[in-house]
C-alpha cells in the first residue's frame, strides 16, 4: 500500500497565453473528467479535471493570459489564483505554462511573472513542430539553465511529450522556486524594500514584490488592499507621488525590465534556419484570406456556405428523429389508455420536447464549423477581418469573439466579453450581444423558412430557404453593429478609446476528436439546459392549453352527433348487405376519418382559444395584429420569453390538442393550414417573414437577461436591453408587415 502522503491530493494550475493549445493540454490531462463552474463571488468560469494516478492531481485551467498585469476580468482571476486572493481557493501546488514554441519571446513575460509568484514552475514548450515549420530550433537544455525551471518540448495536438508532462507533474520533488533574474531601473527599485516589508503579514515572501510592482501600477489591484492593508495602500500613493516628481517612467518599468532580460535569453537558445522576412505558408495563406477586399467578400461567403449546410445537411437527421417522435407519440396513445394523462405525455411532453430535438443536427452542424474555424486558425482572423468594421462603430476587433460566441448561444457570448479591458467596450458588447442569431433561434428559422418560402435555386448552388436563412443571421449581425454604434455615440460617450491586437496563431489542421468532444459537450449542455426548461415549459403550456375546461358549443355537438348517426346507418347497410360488422365499421371509420378529424380540430381550437394560453394570446392580439400575428402566435410569443426556442413546444401544444389520429399532420402543415373565420390563412409568406424578423431582433430569453444582470451586477442595463431590443423587433415587424400589405403581397 502507498504511503499516505503519496497520494494527498495535488493542485496544478495550468496557464497560459491564448492559442498556446492550453485547453487541447487540459483535455489530454483531464479526459472526460472534468467539471466546469465559477470562481467563487465572481462570474468567471472555472474548468477543474481530474488526473488520476499517485499522485492523484487536481488540475485548474486558468483563463487565458498575456501577463499578470491584469486588464480584464480573466487575467485579474489568473492572478488571484497563484497569489491567494480569492477566498476557499488555495493556491496551487504547481504551476504549468504552456507555451507557444514559435513565439517564445512574447511567452517567456508570462512565464517569467508566474516564475516570481514564488510558486514551483514547469514550462510546456507546446507547438515545437510549428516553431521547426518556420525555421527555429530551441534548445531546450540550454533554455531550462537560463529560466532555472524544467521545460518539456511538446506537440499537445499530437500528444507528443504529454507522458513525461504528466511524469513531472507527479514528482515527489517539486521543482525548487526560481530565482528572479531579472532588473528593474534603480529609481524604482530603491522603493521597493520598504513597501514589500509592508506586506509580511499578508503575502508569502516570494510573492511580495510581484505584488508591489502590480499594485505600484494598477488602481484596480491596489483598491485590493485598501481596506486589507491601509497602511500599504497609503505607501504606495505615496512612491507614485515621488516617482512622478522624479519623471520615472516607472508604469513601463517592469516590462522594459523584463524584455531587457528575455530577449538576451531568446537570443541565446534561439536559432533560425531561414531568414526572418522569407514568408511561412501561413503569411502566403493570410495575404489572400486577410486582404482588405478579398478577406471580407470570402468571410462573408463562408458564411454563407455554412448556413447553406445547416440548412441542407441536416435534413434527413431531422427526418429521421421527426419520424421518431411521432411515431414514440402514437404507440403512448396505442397502448395507454385514454385519459388527460396521457394526452399530457402525448401532447405536451412527446410533442413539445420532440419539436426542439428535432432541431439538434443543424445546432451540432453550426457548432461544428464553428469548431473548425476556431480549430484551424481562421477565428482569430475572422476577429482581425472584422475589427476594420467594428472600428467603425466604435468597438475594437475584441468585441468580434464574444460576438460570434454569440452565434452559439448569447450566454457565453457575454461572459467572454469578460475579456475585454476597456470597460465602456466590454458593457457595448453585451449590450448587442443578444441581436446575433444563436442557436435558439435556429428551431424558428428553420420551421417558418421551410414552411413559407420558396426552396428555388439561386446563382444554381443556393436555394431561397439557405439565403433566407443567411439573410436571418446578416440582418442581426448588421443590427448588433448599428445598436453598438449608436450606443457609443448617444449613450456610452465617455471613457478611453480602445485598440485590438491579437495574435495569429499559424493554420494548423483541425483535431476532429477534439472537435467532436467538443460538440458532444455542447450538445448535452444544449439538451440539459434547454430539455429542463422545455420540459417543464411544455408541462405548463399543456395545462394553460387544456384548462379551464369548456363545454364544447352546441353546433359542434349537433355535428359529432349528425356524423355518428350517418356513420352507425352506413354500418347497419352494409351489415344488412352480407358484410361482417367489424369489417363494416372498420370501412366506414376510414371513410369518415377526415370528417372526424376537422370536426375534433375545430373543437380542439374552440377549448385552446379558451384556455389560459387562448386568453392571455387574446389580451395582446390587439397590439400584436399589427405585425399580422393572430391570438396563437401571440401567446407563442409570451411562452417564448423562457427561451426562444419554447415557441415550439407552444405552437405544437396548441395546434396538436384533438389530433389523436395516426396521419395527424406535423406541425408545419398545421401551420400552412390554418384560418381565420373568413377562411383566410393565418400564415402567410409575409406572415413569416415578419415574426422572423421579431425573432432576429427580440430579445425572447430570459436566461440571457438574468446572465447579463450578473455580469453588469445592476438591472438596469438588462432592462435598458430588452426595451430597445423589443422596440426595434416591433418596429421592424410592423414596417414589413404594413409595407407588404400596402405593397399588395399580404
Amino acid at each position: 500500500m502507498a504511503d499516505s502522503a503519496t497520494t494527498t491530493l495535488r493542485r496544478v494550475a495550468l496557464i497560459g497565453n491564448p492559442n498556446v493549445g492550453k485547453t487541447t493540454l487540459f483535455n489530454l490531462l483531464t479526459g472526460m473528467r472534468q467539471k466546469v463552474g465559477n470562481y467563487p463571488g465572481v462570474t468567471v468560469e472555472r474548468k477543474v479535471g481530474r488526473l488520476d494516478g499517485d499522485p492523484p492531481i487536481e488540475i485548474i485551467d486558468l483563463p487565458g493570459s498575456y501577463s499578470l498585469s491584469p486588464k480584464s476580468a480573466d487575467e485579474r482571476i489568473a492572478y488571484d489564483v497563484l497569489m491567494g486572493h480569492l477566498p476557499g481557493e488555495a493556491v496551487p501546488d504547481l504551476v504549468v505554462c504552456v507555451v507557444d514554441a514559435s513565439n517564445l519571446e512574447r511567452n517567456l513575460y508570462l512565464v517569467s511573472q508566474v516564475m516570481d509568484t514564488g510558486l514551483p514552475t514547469l514550462v510546456a514548450l507546446n507547438m515545437t513542430d510549428a516553431a521547426e515549420e518556420a525555421g527555429l530550433s530551441i534548445d531546450t537544455k540550454k533554455l531550462e539553465e537560463e529560466l532555472g525551471v524544467p521545460v518539456i518540448p511538446m506537440v499537445a495536438s499530437r500528444n507528443e511529450g504529454v507522458g513525461k508532462l504528466k511524469y513531472r507533474m507527479r514528482q515527489q520533488e517539486l521543482p525548487p522556486t526560481a530565482e528572479r533574474q531579472w532588473d528593474i531601473m534603480p529609481v524604482v527599485d530603491e522603493g521597493l524594500p520598504y513597501l514589500v516589508d509592508l506586506l509580511t503579514e499578508h503575502v508569502h515572501e516570494e510573492g511580495r514584490r510581484i505584488e508591489v510592482l502590480q499594485c505600484l501600477t494598477n488602481d484596480a489591484m491596489l483598491a485590493y488592499w485598501k481596506d486589507r492593508a491601509p497602511a500599504f495602500h497609503a505607501a504606495i500613493l505615496e512612491e507614485r507621488s515621488r516617482l512622478e516628481g522624479l519623471k520615472a517612467p516607472y508604469q513601463q518599468s517592469e516590462i522594459m525590465g523584463r524584455y531587457n532580460w528575455i530577449s538576451p535569453v531568446v537570443a541565446r537558445v534561439v536559432s533560425r534556419s531561414r531568414g526572418d522576412s522569407e514568408p511561412t505558408l501561413s503569411d502566403r495563406i493570410d495575404a489572400v484570406l486577410t486582404h482588405r477586399v478579398a478577406g471580407p467578400v470570402l468571410f462573408g461567403l463562408l458564411l454563407l456556405l455554412i448556413f447553406q449546410a445547416v440548412f441542407t445537411w441536416a435534413t434527413p437527421a431531422m427526418d429521421l428523429i421527426e419520424a421518431g417522435v411521432g411515431n414514440l407519440g402514437d404507440l403512448v396513445r396505442a397502448n395507454a389508455p385514454a385519459s388527460m394523462f396521457t394526452d399530457l405525455v402525448v401532447d405536451g411532453v412527446i410533442a413539445g420536447v420532440g419539436n426542439v430535438a428535432v432541431f439538434l443536427p443543424q445546432i451540432l452542424l453550426l457548432f461544428f464549423f464553428l469548431g473548425l474555424m476556431e480549430d484551424t486558425g481562421y477565428m482569430a482572423r475572422s476577429a482581425f477581418i472584422m475589427d476594420r468594421i467594428m472600428s467603425k462603430v466604435g468597438l475594437s476587433g475584441g468585441s468580434v469573439v464574444p460576438l460570434l460566441s454569440s452565434f452559439a448561444c448569447a450566454i457565453p457570448g457575454i461572459m467572454a466579453a469578460r475579456t475585454l479591458a476597456n470597460p465602456r467596450d466590454r458593457l457595448i458588447t453585451i449590450m448587442v450581444a443578444p441581436l446575433m442569431s444563436c442557436s435558439a433561434r435556429l428551431p424558428v428559422y428553420t420551421l417558418f423558412i421551410a414552411a413559407f418560402l420558396p426552396t428555388g435555386a439561386v446563382l444554381g448552388i443556393f436555394t431561397w430557404q439557405g439565403v433566407a436563412m443567411f439573410s436571418m443571421y446578416l440582418l442581426g449581425t448588421v443590427m448588433a453593429f448599428v445598436a453598438a454604434f449608436v450606443l457609443r455615440r448617444f449613450v456610452f460617450t465617455k471613457g478611453d478609446s480602445s485598440f485590438f491586437a491579437m495574435e495569429l496563431p499559424p493554420y494548423r489542421m483541425p483535431r476532429f476528436r477534439q472537435i467532436f468532444w467538443r460538440l458532444i459537450d455542447r450538445s448535452k449542455a444544449f439538451v440539459v439546459r434547454a430539455g429542463k426548461i422545455i420540459f417543464g415549459m411544455s408541462i405548463i403550456l399543456w395545462v394553460l392549453a387544456t384548462f379551464p375546461q369548456s363545454d364544447a358549443p352546441e353546433a359542434i355537438v349537433a355535428e359529432q352527433a349528425a356524423l355518428s348517426e350517418e356513420k352507425a346507418e352506413r354500418v347497419e347497410g352494409l351489415v344488412n348487405g352480407g358484410v361482417v360488422r367489424a369489417e363494416a365499421e372498420a370501412l366506414i371509420e376510414n371513410e369518415f376519418t377526415d370528417e372526424a378529424l376537422a370536426i375534433e380540430a375545430r373543437l380542439a381550437a374552440w377549448q385552446v382559444e379558451r384556455s389560459f394560453i387562448g386568453r392571455m394570446g387574446k389580451f395582446i392580439e390587439p397590439v400584436m395584429q399589427p405585425l399580422g400575428f393572430d391570438w396563437k402566435i401571440s401567446a407563442g410569443i409570451i411562452s417564448a420569453f423562457a427561451a426562444r426556442e419554447v415557441i415550439i413546444s407552444a405552437l405544437a401544444t396548441i395546434y396538436s390538442v384533438g389530433d389523436v389520429e395516426e396521419d395527424s399532420p406535423l406541425l408545419r402543415d398545421q401551420l400552412k393550414a390554418d384560418t381565420y373565420a373568413d377562411g383566410s390563412p393565418v400564415y402567410t409568406p409575409l406572415v413569416a417573414v415578419s415574426l422572423l424578423v421579431f425573432f432576429v431582433l427580440a430579445l425572447q430569453c430570459m436566461s440571457t437577461l438574468a446572465i447579463a444582470r450578473r455580469e453588469t451586477n445592476s438591472w438596469k442595463w438588462p432592462a435598458v436591453m430588452w426595451l430597445y431590443m423589443t422596440g426595434l423587433a416591433y418596429l421592424f415587424s410592423l414596417v414589413i408587415y404594413q409595407g407588404g400589405q400596402a405593397l399588395g403581397w399580404g
